[in-house]
């Protein structure tokens, strides 16, 4: 709250960055202040209460008169209570309106409305010069028979599927490959819950903008997990850490689930934009000043991931109104889908600073008492996207897809998925 309190116009600055109103912030601090007057007004009345007992021991002993004394206590008896409900409402008001205010941008941030403000940083490999028509990785799924979309449809919905066969093979590749690279890299392989409560779920992101895409069980307080980064953040909740083990970083393998709602289009549907998916997830947990340069490490493990695959790619930096709420500094890498002619987003690396770990109350200890540690966040490999990459870009005239070679070795050396 310190931030709401001293410097409110940076962050109305910020929210003016985003396109946001100040609506949100401008609720913090009002309840902020009716909750510090409302402590003050109670320690005023406890104060009041003391003096009061104490005055009426003494006219009890002088044989004084005590009835106003009486009245006067009974009045701050009626009112103390009814004074701290006032005082919980205010600051239940205030941490639900903290909730909904986006993290702090950081300065190299490049401003934008939208997509279009976002910023090329780099290209990687080359975009196949196919000599045929290429096919959609969604006509690809057929001519391998390597997924069944209508079966999937009938027994759970749109946007589940099976994979099957050599499509399968090549997801658990997927995963076997980035864990490998990570783990080599000091990334502790970890297999989360695939569960979370709403109270730890409101610990990493903004749930009021959030929860339209996640799956709620019904009856019970748990949600479906979107990614790993959420339960493997949320472990340290309400914890102290020792300097010593920062920065902590760690590998999650989960299945994510994602209600996906509303339009899409042509390129997103097939294997693209799916209910369920498997992804390797990178999270680093570490001191404030050491977060930038780990910042550009996950972005480089996500890029040296994408390239040995010899994929083609792009690096590009979010802008100021298409970073999300939780990010201070957003990268995302996008693949080449050629059927469409679009760059498509495979990888997101985010910095989200103090941001998640102020809601969940994660600190770490410091000569001076405690401070609060910086998350991170990065895609290693989200499987079906990258699957759908691959059969875009490796395809053949034959309709056969070559397997990328760092791949091979969990595919029986095979060297590509052949027509079924």
């Amino acid at each position: 709250m310190a931030q709401f309190r001293d410097s409110p116009a940076a962050i109305f600055a910020d929210l003016e960055r985003r396109g946001l109103d100040r609506t949100a912030a401008e609720t913090v601090i009002a309840a902020d202040e009716r909750w510090r007057s409302l402590i003050d007004e109670g320690n005023k009345l406890r104060s009041d209460r003391n003096r009061i007992s104490r005055e009426i021991g003494g006219a009890k002993k002088a044989g004084d008169d005590t009835e106003p004394l009486l009245e006067q206590m009974q009045a701050l008896k009626s009112r103390l209570p009814q004074l701290e409900q006032e005082t919980a409402a205010a600051l239940a008001e205030r941490d639900a309106a903290r909730m909904r205010v986006p993290n702090l941008l950081d300065e190299a941030v490049p401003q934008g409305d939208g997509p279009g403000g976002n910023v090329e940083l780099a290209q990687h490999g080359d975009r196949s010069d196919f000599g045929f028509e290429p096919k959609s990785h969604n006509e690809l799924l057929e001519t391998l028979a390597g997924a069944d979309l209508e079966r999937a449809a009938k027994i759970a919905g749109r946007r589940f599927y099976f994979l099957t066969g050599g499509l399968a093979r090549l997801e658990l590749a997927l995963v076997n490959y980035a864990v490998e690279l990570l783990a080599e890299r000091g990334y502790e392989p970890v297999v989360p819950p695939f569960v979370m409560n709403r109270e730890a779920y409101e610990g990493v992101v903004d749930l009021g903008d959030f929860e339209e895409v996640m799956y709620k069980i019904e009856d019970h307080d748990l949600y479906l997990i979107a990614t790993s980064e959420h339960p493997l953040t949320a472990r340290f909740r309400d914890e102290i850490l020792e300097p010593k083990s920062l920065p902590l970083k760690f590998c999650g393998l989960s299945t994510n689930f994602r209600r996906e709602v509303g339009a899409h289009g042509l390129s997103d549907r097939g294997i693209w934009r799916v209910h369920q998916f498997a992804k390797v997830e990178q999270v680093v947990i570490c001191k404030p000043e050491d977060s930038a340069a780990l910042h550009e490490e996950l972005l480089q493990n996500a890029v040296d991931l994408l390239a040995r695959l010899e994929l083609p790619f792009r690096v590009v930096e979010m802008c100021a109104g298409d970073i999300g709420t939780v990010a201070a500094r957003k990268f995302d890498l996008e693949a080449w889908m050629p059927s469409v002619g679009e760059w498509k987003e495979v990888v997101s690396a985010s910095n989200c600073t103090a941001y998640q770990s102020v809601r969940l109350n994660m600190r770490y200890r410091t000569p001076d008492g405690t401070a609060t540690p910086h998350t991170l966040n990065a895609t290693g490999i989200a499987t079906t996207r990258t699957l759908a990459a691959i059969l875009e870009n490796c395809q053949r005239a034959d309709g056969s897809v070559a397997i990328p070679k760092p791949l091979r070795k969990w595919m029986g050396d095979a060297e590509a998925l052949l027509p079924a």
